[in-house]
Order: C-alpha cells, then structure tokens, then sequence
C-alpha cells in the first residue's frame, strides 16, 4: 500500500464511517479500485481496522467535553456509592435511572452495556470477519438494503420523542445488539444503531450521539487488535505503516467534519437521503452481480 492508496482510503473511511452508507462496503469498492495488496482479504481486514482509529480520534475529539463528563462523573458517583452505602433505587429521570447516579455516570454504563454484545460476538466471530467472506458483495449489497428497510420501517413507526437523558436499558439493548449488525458487511454501524435507536423511540440526533459514542469501545478493541495482530504477523511492512499513519489522519480529519454534518443534518431532517442512497447502490451492486460484470470476491 502506497502513500496515495493509503489517502484515498482514510477519506473514504472519514467520509462513511459515521454517515449511515456503510464504510465497509464504500472501502472494499475502494480497494478493489486502488488494487491494495493485490486484494489480499487478510490485509486488507487489518487495514480497514487500523484505519478505523484515526474516525475513533475525530469521535475523542469532537465529543471530548462529554467523554470527560461522563468518565470523571462515572469515578465521582462510584466513590460516592461506596463511601456513603447508598441504596439502588431506580426512581431517577422517568423511573430509569438510579437516584445515586447522575445523568453523565449513568450515560456510561449504558455504553458499557451496550458494548457487550458486539465485543462478545465479536470475539466468537473473529477469525469469519477477517476472511473473505466478508469482502461478498452479494452479502455487501444485501445488507445495504436490509438496512435501508429498516431505516425506513424505524422512521415511520418510531416515536422519536427522548433526549439522551431519558435513554434506560432498553436503549442500551436495543442500540447494542443494533450494533452487532455492524459486524456484517454493509450494514454500516452508524446505520444499524441509528436504527436501533430510532425503533427504540429516541429522537434522531440523540441516536446518533449515542451511536458514536457507542463506537468507541468497538473500535477502540478491533483497531488496537488489528493492529497488534498486523505487526505480529508482519501484514504491513514499516513502509506500509507510515502511510497507513497517514491514511487514519485523513480518516480523522474528515471523520469530525462527517459527524458536524451528520449531526447538523438529523437536527431538522430524516435519514430519507441515506435509505435512497443505500437502495440504490445495494440494487446497482446485484445488477452487476447477476450481469457478471463484477465478481462478488477480490
């Protein structure tokens, strides 16, 4: 992998990643056009990955303010507890959330819940989302419009009326396995989770800033995994590192401007531009498919 191949794909996964088009899909077209490593699935799963942390840099970023209010309320609240024996009564915003923990420390654990089933059934699947099966583009194309349906189907039956303040276990359930699709090429995690959100009867941009900070457990595992397992198993050359280095900054740098966009566009706007997107690109991709004029793998 090149300099230029290494750029190209950091934008590509700045410009999906949090945008409900699936990332996965758009680099796996990426790949095949900058013929990086010569398609080899292994590589390029590592890539991928790796890549991954420069959008989890622009995620730390840009929700910086609430990272550090949920992480330093989180400790406040669990000293507190233990200190002072205070009981778990869950009486606080619409019965809950437990009265001993505030708004930003009971936020966290909703993320730590909301982790667990992707990092269980991540860790169960590993060795089938780093083989090429998850480079398919039938699998690719038709996830890209299972997602499109229920984003379609979310929208129109959700109620769409709570803040972040008002997310219980069911929003961490609902957004977390949501989340687990996210594993299956062409689902787009921010897609899936917006989903789940949106089903779950949360208001748009509330399910988006849920979602992205949901990403950052995932991605901060598969990432560091990815890339401890590159360097082990020699992937990438010390070449190929320097510029996959520059590829996840330009993944970070257009990753931020992606989640400004993407939260300014929920504010007023459905994701109806995004459900036609992905319908009409997973639909080209079976055309094609079934045409023969593209193979389903590298």
């Amino acid at each position: 992998m090149n300099l230029i191949q290494a750029i190209i794909l950091g934008i590509v996964q700045g410009l999906t990643e949090f945008i409900p088009i699936s990332s996965t899909a758009h680099l796996v077209f990426a790949s095949r056009l900058t013929n990086v490593y010569g398609g080899n699935p292994e590589q390029i799963t590592a890539t991928m990955a790796v890549i991954q942390l420069g959008t989890l840099a622009a995620v730390f970023v840009y929700f910086a303010a609430d990272i550090w209010s949920i992480t330093s309320a989180f400790v406040r609240d669990h000293i507190a507890l233990l200190t002072s024996r205070r009981g778990l009564t869950f009486s606080g915003t619409n019965g809950v959330r437990p009265m001993w923990l505030s708004e930003e420390s009971w936020l966290g654990w909703l993320i730590i819940i909301g982790s667990i089933p992707i990092g269980t059934l991540g860790l169960l699947f590993k060795k089938a989302i780093e083989g090429p099966g998850t480079k398919n583009l039938w699998v690719i194309a038709t996830m890209m419009i299972a997602i499109a349906v229920g984003l379609f189907f979310a929208e129109s039956v959700g109620k769409q009326e709570r803040d972040l303040k008002q997310f219980g276990l069911i929003d961490a359930f609902a957004v977390g396995f949501s989340q687990v699709l996210a594993l299956i090429p062409g689902a787009s995690r921010s897609g899936s989770t917006i989903m789940g959100g949106l089903f779950a009867g949360e208001k748009r941009e509330a399910a988006a800033r849920f979602s992205f900070l949901l990403m950052i457990p995932a991605i901060t595992a598969s990432g560091l995994l990815e890339l401890k397992e590159a360097i082990s198993k020699h992937l990438l050359s010390s070449d190929e590192l320097l510029s996959l280095a520059v590829g996840t900054v330009a993944a970070a740098v257009v990753g931020y401007l992606s989640i400004w966009f993407l939260l300014a566009f929920l504010r007023k706007r459905t994701t109806g531009v995004f459900i036609v997107y992905r319908l009409i690109v997973g639909i080209v991709i079976l055309v094609l498919l079934w045409k023969g004029v593209i193979s389903p793998q590298v």
